[in-house]
């Protein structure tokens, strides 16, 4: 359903949908196609070895002086069967060569699909990740305002707080993005080998998710940190 900027979104509204059953169809489709063709390839195979064979026995039957000698007719027709046999073999490659192409593309098509589904997933778990980890520190300013003015007032700069509040957000969304690399390895293998396809796992995107995690831990965790950090300490102490 197309949703226009100025269009009224109900709740529960669905405003986009990626369908991954055509591109897993066609996938398996491609596949039928394939085993379907090296299926004409041995046929062809075993017709070319029928023919060569059968070819040789009408020359060694002329060759020798026993036995009843092929004609000059059968001897053209068995060559012509050994010519179409090979032809069919060589058209049989030909579409084998044409169906692991499809399949490739094909596959290629899912993993994209796959790709956005994902991608569009974890860009609004990010998002509420991030809430939540905001409405973690916010709680924890609240619920440590003593300790927080009992540093200020023995001399802690304010820079030091902020600090001390955006390491704890960190680690928390750090910790988050481990569990999160784990699991997500652990699904992938689990749906690579559902929908038949490879699994490649890349390193770099491993890091790049974690420091993106840890990023996420920064700019969400600044704002409740930079309001331990501007707390004035005699009301910190005053706060029950």
């Amino acid at each position: 359903m197309a949703v226009d900027y100025n269009d009224h979104v109900k709740t529960g509204q669905v405003l986009s949908q990626l369908d991954t059953a055509k591109p897993m169809a066609q996938v398996l489709e491609t596949k039928a196609a394939l085993v379907a063709a090296h299926a004409l390839v041995a046929r062809s195979q075993a017709d070319v070895k029928q023919s060569l064979a059968k070819l040789l026995l009408f020359r060694e039957a002329r060759k020798t002086s026993g036995g009843k000698v092929p004609s000059r007719l059968e001897m053209i027709i068995a060559e012509a069967a050994l010519a179409q046999a090979e032809a069919d073999e060589e058209s049989a490659r030909a579409d084998v060569s044409r169906a692991e192409a499809e399949l490739n593309f094909n596959q290629t098509n899912l993993s994209q699909v796959l790709t956005s589904l994902l991608g569009a997933i974890a860009a609004v778990s990010l998002l509420v990740g991030g809430i939540g980890i905001m409405n973690i520190m916010l709680v924890a300013v609240t619920e440590r305002t003593r300790e927080i003015g009992t540093r200020l007032a023995i001399g802690a700069l304010a820079r030091e707080v902020l600090l001390q509040f955006l390491v704890e957000a960190v680690v928390l969304s750090s910790l988050g993005g481990i569990i999160g690399i784990v699991f997500a390895i652990a699904v992938s293998a689990g749906l690579a080998k559902l929908l038949l396809v490879p699994l490649v796992i890349d390193p770099g995107i491993i890091l790049l998710a974690f420091i993106f995690s840890a990023a996420i831990g920064i700019f969400f965790g600044y704002f409740p940190a930079r309001n331990a950090a501007r707390l004035d300490p005699i009301e910190a102490l005053r706060h029950e």
